[in-house]
């Protein structure tokens, strides 16, 4: 490749997938090039970014991307809430601007080109070599080659969809966040916290949060998210943002705060995960492929570790040791299927059927399992922890009963 436009992998998209996909290949020596369509990464800072502790060791994140650390995680219904606590950090709520602005120069650091404000417009094949071309912000358009093209570019899919692709079927949701700033003695009631809320009073057909955010600067994080279906018993709903202001008026009652930002997104799941993986040599990575977890929405940690393993699928194909990416689809199938379809059933009954009164009960029951047990749960899907509560729940609601049953023979 003599051409300075000519390059090994080609990167569209520069989130958390994008930007980690681009640094592990050009830490490996690869020509690389990664496209972002914002000129810089304060424009779509639109993820909240809880994720376990685990991840900033596992990639290498300093914490200078840390917004805030977190030791608690708490749910709240429209009747009851409960936290579970531990003694030391469970995780980190990452600042997602900063996540990517250090990924990307990682990139640069290891002899890769980083190109904000390029938007990807399309790509074509021609005398045996893969054509990009992409646009300028306020420019003209521009091609770049490569031997391997990456659709990193989220629920847009635009580089592995075009309009001769027949898209899967959808499940959506958009969620919209406020990023604001307290007082002290106001940012202390929630910091270290993960709060989530459920139940038809906070969010109709999906749920809401709040993440501590830069504790020196007393900001919090407050979302909520909404799926894009029919609810069997809800017929009519608020704006997000009523919910939001019912965050900060009724559970908050904040009477003074400072509001620094207001992002949202809408994130598209391949029901049955039944996206296109890869192309010839053009490959998906991240929520392309669906990698966020529809039941609580986590995917910035799922979409780098995907990224990770498409890497090394990437490296074996441009060594002709691959002829096709079918084996990382397969590999990635395998992987997510099962957990996903599971987490996306729970989130549909839980967010599309349950009354007020399931949710308590579901609560309820969760009382009796441990920090340890929770966090296996809501971060690693390991839903056979749910059934260690059982015996505990069935031994409280029979001494319930027992007591009732008492106090009905003492009145008499």
């Amino acid at each position: 490749m003599n051409s300075i436009n000519d390059f090994n992998i080609v990167v569209i998209g520069a989130g958390p997938a994008g930007c980690q996909c681009a640094r592990s290949l050009a830490k490996l020596g690869y020509k690389i090039l990664l496209v972002e369509q914002h000129e810089t990464f304060q424009k779509n800072d639109f993820s909240s970014a809880a994720t376990p502790q685990e991840t900033l060791d596992k990639f290498n994140l300093p914490k200078t991307v840390v917004g805030s650390s977190w030791q608690k995680i708490s749910i709240v219904t429209t009747n009851i809430n409960h936290t579970w606590a531990s003694s030391k950090t469970l995780g980190a709520v990452l600042n997602f601007a900063k996540l990517r602005e250090f990924l990307a120069g990682e990139v640069e650091t290891y002899g890769g080109k980083v190109w904000m404000g390029c938007r990807y417009t399309k790509h074509f094949q021609e005398n045996g070599k893969t054509i990009v071309e992409m646009r300028r912000f306020g420019g003209k358009k521009f091609t770049v080659s490569t031997e391997v093209l990456v659709d990193a570019t989220g629920p847009a899919r635009a580089v592995m969809y075009d309009k001769k692709n027949r898209q899967p079927q959808f499940l959506t949701a958009a969620g919209i966040e406020y990023l604001i700033e307290v007082e002290p003695r106001e940012y202390d009631k929630y910091a270290n916290d993960l709060i989530f809320f459920l139940g038809h009073k906070w969010m109709p057909k999906g749920y809401s949060w709040i993440f501590p955010m830069e504790p020196e600067k007393q900001r919090l994080k407050i979302g909520v998210a909404r799926f894009n279906l029919e609810h069997k018993q809800i017929v009519e709903t608020k704006s997000m943002r009523w919910y939001l202001e019912l965050l900060i008026q009724d559970y908050m009652k904040l009477e003074k705060y400072k509001l620094i930002d207001t992002h949202g997104s809408t994130v598209k799941y391949s029901v049955g995960l039944k996206d296109i993986y890869y192309q010839d040599n053009i490959i998906a990575i991240g929520d392309a492929v669906s990698t966020i977890n529809m039941l609580g929405g986590e995917g910035i940690r799922h979409g780098m570790e995907n990224a990770e393993r498409a890497s090394k699928y990437i490296e074996k194909y441009l060594n002709k040791h691959l002829s096709s990416f079918r084996p990382y689809q397969r590999e990635m199938q395998i992987r997510y299927t099962l957990k996903w379809n599971i987490s996306e059933q729970m989130g549909r009954r839980r967010y599309m059927q349950d009354s007020d009164d399931l949710i308590d009960k579901g609560v309820k029951y969760l009382k009796s399992l441990t920090v340890e047990d929770m966090m296996n749960i809501l971060f690693e899907y390991n839903f056979q922890k749910l059934y260690k509560g059982l015996g505990k729940y069935i031994q409280r609601k029979l001494k319930l009963g027992w007591q009732q049953i008492n106090n009905l023979f003492c009145f008499r």
